[in-house]
């Protein structure tokens, strides 16, 4: 498990854009720490008078879905840090509390981690007749008072260390008022605080340690990271009026559902979505978590009952057998046994679920019931196979939801509360659950919150079949302290009446969830945070073919081709030598175009918004086209962090000529970002042909600015550029090896279904020779060198009348007339586009501009290899142009594979 776990923690999925920088913008709040903090942390808004800001975890559980690895691996890991620090004998007399609600399963998997210990956590829900052992209070929060219930009074009494764990320790206050509730009633020698995060001000971190001197103990802290908030003057007050701005907008109603603007996609064959009930197995006598304390012996019952829950679980979820639908149970009133499908209404009738065939999970744990639904959640993760698997909890803190990447919290489902609380009825919330592209949800409680309220029309049932389209209801047996009746009567572990229950499908017109962008490692060598490829993996299909066998069916129109994949070019040692000494002789050139078009880009991206709109907000969403245009996307972002201080969202998308844009990529793109602000990117143009492939494609998208940023543009086909002259771009000489490893896109009817996102290759294989990286390493180092000259460039291109003069589609079409050929798809002009036709292209010969230098070398020799001639020509507007063989059989190549020289 600590290897699988290890693995996991280096997994934490990145986001192109920090999930806090909407607040830090707008309130001036920043993180302050190492550059793993924003990985951990995001920032949200609290809808709570005494504190305006909200520290999101990515890595917690709570309000983001994360890996069940993830979450219990970060745990765990703490708890072999305490371990190590008390050592063995310390850590079998140690007793781990949890802070309720946010921190109850985190506090038990730092019990798991320090073995030995026996675990409780704080509680918000009394029983009626066992006592407090403790209480406290959490002076920021929204519910303050914390009660402890343990079933064995000596819990706490002993004199061993005890174990604090919170989710984040930023005042203190929570912590020293339990160390001095509980010191009070029993002095201990030590105590050790845990969290996630340490986020004390300079001001705060000394007080531990006064306090500890001031009760005569010791206080050790471990946290996984470190780091300090800055909070502006006045930032409460402003807070308080962002929140009631956005809900005043309907951006967040406190009494409605708040989701994605993409509805979930429905499984399947299927019509609505339906709820189904799972017995899981519960062994008799585990506590369902630690609210009254569980042992160590409680834990390994649990985990030798693990594997038979989740397989229970998996079968529920993949529709195989009813999944104890219709198994009696007793009625709440002790009356005649109902059928456990029942409906309370006719509105929410329940039915057998059909097989669905569910791969992304996510199990959703409810408020204080956190560790069970995790281990469940972790099992299923080890177990599923192909199953993608998520794990996250519903919660009584009321935050603010913005569909916005820059946002923690990005859609919000709203019901009310259904566990009858003792401090009576009000809202609960599932964030970042609806439009997370869940196929199913497995919603575990306990058996005190599966009341009417769980299954009732706008309950929480209902909301999550709304947008999820396989609902599974697995119920914990709430466990009392021995001797303790629940208040209804009912034995321990029933609750009142509920059943499951269908909800209302996606109404007419709604479309199907479109998939998360793919990322780095998982998809490409790029770092997750720099690209997200808004693509579908097709990195197991084979998609290649011969170069002449697809320039046969290409050019007889028999095939397309984005429908193969021509066979990866393997450079020889002369080549990359060649690569790597054009790298460094062009990377300050590179670079200061790059700045260029960044510049002008951020310059001009201003006036695509309204008047009175803040210069923060206006920041422009990245989009390039693959797969030229990502490297240059990645180098203009990160222009953009390095000289500006912004960060941009930066994804790729596939366009395809005559086959147009990906329009699903676009649909997500305006499902997550104004449309205004999308600025399509490319690497370089050449006769224009997919600028007006763009134009035509996005006459079907409103908002969207039909325009392309290149970072070189020798045909004069666009208005924004880094420069016109035509140089070689060195991300040009290669394929994929210089591209993040991902191939060329791929759009097959077979392969791409009319809800997918254009296909592509992630070559894994090709790991060694990968050099992705250093070309964008190279680039950047330059960045310094080059500014004062980018200004200037910047001025220049801001002056100047940059429209298009499309002299570079004039060329290509006299030149395709001059040769013969009479076919303008054939021509392929410019540097970049002549290297792809000797790389992928049956190559008929190369018009090199009369005097043309170094740019020119790698041109050269992989025409000497495929002996095809090269002429030198004069009035050439590019540097040179690449002919592709017109009249192509397989008889037009050698036995020595060599393209012929003449018709």
């Amino acid at each position: 498990m600590n290897e699988a776990m290890n693995e996991a923690m280096g997994e934490e999925d990145e986001e192109a854009v920090w999930s806090g920088s909407w607040v830090s913008q707008r309130l001036g709040v920043e993180l302050v720490g190492g550059d793993g903090l924003k990985k951990l942390l995001g920032l949200a808004l609290r809808r709570n008078p005494k504190r305006a800001h909200l520290l999101v975890s990515h890595v917690l559980g709570k309000h983001v879905p994360q890996k069940p690895s993830v979450v219990y691996g970060h745990g765990y890991r703490l708890g072999l840090r305490v371990r190590d620090i008390l050592g063995r004998e310390e850590a079998a007399r140690a007793v781990v509390l949890g802070y309720a609600e946010t921190a109850t399963g985190l506090g038990h998997s730092v019990a798991d981690g320090l073995a030995l210990a026996p675990y409780l956590h704080s509680t918000r829900r009394p029983v009626d007749g066992v006592g407090p052992a403790g209480g406290f209070e959490e002076s920021h929060s929204h519910a303050t008072s914390h009660l402890l219930l343990p079933e064995d009074p000596g819990l706490l009494a002993g004199e061993g260390p005890l174990v604090l764990v919170d989710d984040e320790f930023s005042t203190g206050n929570t912590v020293l008022n339990t160390i001095r509730d509980l010191h009070a009633r029993r002095p201990r020698g030590r105590y050790v605080v845990v969290a996630l995060v340490d986020m004390r001000s300079a001001e705060d971190l000394g007080r531990l340690d006064v306090f500890a001197r001031e009760i005569g103990t010791r206080i050790d802290l471990v946290a996984h990271a470190r780091g300090t908030i800055s909070l502006p003057e006045g930032v409460l007050a402003r807070g308080r009026a962002l929140v009631a701005a956005h809900e005043g907008e309907g951006t967040a109603p406190a009494t409605a559902p708040v989701a994605a603007p993409v509805p979930a996609r429905p499984a399947p064959g299927r019509t609505r979505s339906r709820v189904v009930r799972v017995d899981l197995g519960w062994p008799a006598g585990v506590p369902d978590g630690g609210r009254h304390g569980f042992t160590p012996a409680h834990r390994a019952e649990l985990e030798a009952a693990l594997p038979a829950m989740a397989r229970r679980v998996a079968e529920a979820l993949e529709g195989n057998r009813p999944a104890e639908f219709g198994r009696p149970r007793p009625h709440p009133a002790g009356g005649p046994a109902e059928p456990c499908g029942a409906p309370p209404t006719p509105a929410l009738a329940a039915a057998v679920p059909e097989t669905n065939g569910s791969t992304k999970v996510l199990v959703l744990g409810f408020e204080e019931l956190m560790y069970a639904p995790l281990r469940l959640a972790l099992e299923l993760e080890r177990s599923s196979g192909t199953r993608e698997v998520r794990y996250s909890t519903t919660t009584r803190s009321p935050v603010l939801a913005v569909d916005d990447p820059g946002y923690a919290i990005r859609t919000r489902l709203v019901f009310p509360a259904h566990d009858g609380p003792a401090d009576g009825p009000g809202e609960r919330y599932a964030y970042n659950v609806a439009g997370g592209g869940f196929d199913a949800v497995v919603a575990v409680v306990d058996s005190a919150a599966d009341t009417a309220a769980l299954h009732a029309p706008g309950g929480l049932l209902a909301q999550l079949a709304a947008h999820i389209p396989h609902v599974v209801l697995a119920v914990v047996p709430g466990y009392l302290p021995a001797g303790r009746a629940p208040a209804d009567g009912l034995p321990a572990g029933r609750g009142p009446a509920g059943a499951p229950t269908a909800a209302r499908a996606p109404g007419p017109g709604k479309e199907p969830m479109l998939s998360e962008p793919l990322r780095g490692p998982e998809f490409s060598s790029y770092a997750p945070d720099e690209v997200g490829w808004l693509l579908q993996d097709l990195s197991d299909v084979e998609l290649e073919a011969p170069t002449e066998e697809r320039e046969e069916a290409i050019q007889s129109g028999g095939a397309h081709y984005a429908e193969s994949l021509p066979v990866e070019y393997q450079p020889s040692d002369a080549y990359q030598a060649l690569f790597h000494t054009a790298l460094e002789t062009s990377a300050a050139r590179i670079a200061r175009a790059v700045g260029a078009v960044t510049g002008t880009v951020l310059a001009e991206h201003r006036q695509r918004h309204r008047s009175g709109t803040p210069l923060r907000e206006r920041r422009p969403v990245l989009v390039s086209l693959a797969r030229a245009g990502t490297p240059v996307g990645v180098l203009m972002r990160r222009w953009a962090r390095h000289r500006h201080g912004l960060d941009l969202p930066h994804y790729t998308v596939s366009i395809v000529r005559g086959r147009g844009i990906d329009a699903n990529a676009l649909r997500w793109i305006a499902a997550h970002h104004d449309p205004a602000d999308v600025v399509f990117v490319d690497g370089w143009t050449g006769k224009g042909a997919i600028t007006r492939e763009l134009t035509a494609a996005l006459g079907g998208f409103d908002g969207f600015v039909p325009e392309i940023a290149v970072l070189a543009d020798p045909g004069g086909c666009v208005r924004t550029y880094g420069t016109r002259e035509d140089f070689l771009i060195p991300s040009a000489c290669l394929n994929s090896t210089v591209s993040g490893l991902v191939s060329r896109t791929v759009l097959r009817t077979d392969l791409v279904g009319p809800h997918d996102f254009h296909g592509a290759k992630y070559y894994r294989e090709l790991a060694a020779a990968d050099v992705s990286g250093r070309f964008l390493d190279t680039v950047e180092a330059c960045f310094d060198d080059v500014a004062g000259a980018v200004d200037d460039d910047v001025n220049h291109l801001l002056a100047e009348d940059r429209a298009p003069t499309w002299a570079g589609w004039a060329a290509v079409e006299r030149i395709s007339e001059d040769y013969g050929i009479h076919d303008v798809n054939l021509v392929k002009p410019g540097v970049g586009e002549t290297t792809r036709v000797l790389l992928r292209r049956v190559p008929w010969r190369i018009l090199a501009r009369r005097g043309a230098g170094a740019d020119l070398d790698h041109v050269r020799l992989l025409a000497e290899q495929r002996g095809v001639p090269v002429e030198e020509a004069d009035g050439l507007p590019y540097s040179c142009v690449g002919l592709i063989h017109p009249r192509f059989t397989r008889g037009a190549t050698g036995a020595d594979g060599k393209a012929v020289a003449t018709l």
